[in-house]
């Protein structure tokens, strides 16, 4: 919900007369975007996905556990990070590397997600 939050103000800075001629605000639309749909949308599919789809075993319902916190942990590391970076690499070139470290680390959770989800949806 901060994400949502987040991002719907941010949209709303972003539009305003002064975005145009302040370069930080210019430079936060791409951040908007990302929260608005890793940090709400992808988090909230992940969230419903976890807890609604069919058990794993009645021991391991929704799989690992700690697989589902790494994905969570993983996913919003690199949000943040890519958040931090997004503004700072548009207004200056640097953060090249952090913005490939967000990537990164969101792949991984996504790959997380997956390899905790894949055996709940599979052709039994």
């Amino acid at each position: 919900m901060l994400y949502l939050v987040a991002a719907l103000a941010l949209g709303i800075v972003a539009q305003t007369p002064a975005a145009s001629r302040v370069p930080l605000l210019r430079a936060i639309w791409p951040t908007y975007i990302h929260l608005l749909v890793v940090g709400w949308l992808t988090q909230l599919i992940f969230g419903v996905a976890y807890w609604m789809f069919p058990r794993y075993s009645p021991e391991q319902p929704r799989g690992s556990e700690r697989l589902g916190w790494a994905a969570f942990v993983l996913l919003n590391t690199g949000l943040v990070l890519r958040a931090l970076a997004e503004p700072w690499h548009s207004m200056t070139g640097r953060a090249g590397t952090a913005l490939v470290a967000s990537a990164a680390l969101q792949l991984l959770a996504g790959l997380a997600f997956v390899v905790n989800t894949w055996p709940r949806v599979r052709e039994r």
